[in-house]
């Protein structure tokens, strides 16, 4: 059987083709433009989908996951930030079941990340499983005794807008200081900028000038990862998981940064494992996909 994974996110939406054996058969990305609006992501969204479905004709089902909070159940957009202008309230299940005649199944792409990384990556082997992605915004998501933790209103996991710094930094959903506004790209991004006046376009530059030991840059990511530590730790205390992965767009470029964070991490001893998720920025994908066949089969 085969089955399509979208992940939808503030950068770039990424499908693929996979079967129910985890074989990658085709992939296929393209940039967001998400300051566009809610028309124009949903007109890449199905450019993603015909491109994938000219390929194979025989996929029996759709898996999406999307930032924002949402109704698994009908596939509703309940709540999005700004990183998607105009998504909030999107009926994106009917809205690609209506166009493309298969089901659909919509979750957050924390959630599915985590479904894929638990799937075939580092999650493997754990029932009780937190993630965190690091990217535009950060996500999380928590398996509890293999079952995932969406909670009533659809917004368990949504480690991001947990406040870590009472009347912090503002933040786009709101309130004031929360984790995303310190430990996501864009926020590594962001201090770089303020603190050196460059202006810095992507976290990569930032962790190149880590290595090249520029004191402001190795000071700020020194920062950056205390208080990434803060939140494992926060973790660790709330649900006590036996791992949490950590995925997104900054473990792309763990090798710069990832050591001196697990010497940090170590000196907690917390007795979890701590690990960087195995499956790229294709975790969304593959565990949106991995929905269907969990739905369908």
């Amino acid at each position: 059987m085969k089955a399509i994974g979208i992940d939808i996110g503030g950068t770039s939406i990424k499908g693929l083709v996979i079967n129910d054996q985890g074989q990658l058969l085709t992939q296929s990305r393209i940039a967001t433009d998400a300051q566009q609006g809610r028309e124009h992501i949903l007109s890449k969204v199905s450019s993603v989908i015909a491109e994938l479905l000219a390929a194979h004709t025989d996929v029996i089902g759709i898996g999406i996951g999307t930032a924002g909070r949402v109704n698994m159940e009908t596939g509703e957009i309940v709540y999005a930030t700004t990183n998607l202008p105009g998504w909030q309230g999107t009926q994106l299940k009917q809205i690609i079941e209506s166009e493309f005649g298969l089901p659909a199944f919509i979750d957050n792409d924390a959630n599915t990340a985590m479904i894929g990384e638990a799937w075939l990556g580092a999650g493997r082997g754990y029932g009780d499983l937190t993630m965190l992605t690091l990217g535009t915004g950060v996500g999380g998501a928590n398996m509890v005794r293999g079952e995932l933790v969406r909670g009533s209103l659809w917004n368990g996991g949504e480690w991001g807008h947990v406040v870590m710094v009472p009347r912090g930094r503002l933040c786009n959903c709101g309130q004031y200081g929360c984790i995303e506004q310190y430990v996501s790209g864009t926020a590594l991004v962001t201090a770089a900028r303020e603190a050196t006046r460059f202006p810095y376009s992507t976290g990569l530059e930032v962790l190149q000038d880590f290595e090249q030991d520029q004191q402001q840059i190795v000071d700020l990511v020194h920062q950056f990862l205390d208080d990434l530590v803060t939140v494992i730790y926060n973790i660790h205390l709330g649900l006590n998981p036996q791992a949490i992965v950590i995925g997104g767009g900054l473990v792309e470029s763990k090798e710069k940064w990832w050591g001196l964070f697990m010497a940090k991490v170590k000196r907690l001893q917390l007795g979890i494992v701590v690990q960087p998720a195995e499956l790229g920025n294709w975790a969304g994908s593959i565990g949106a996909a991995k929905q269907v066949f969990s739905f369908m089969l």
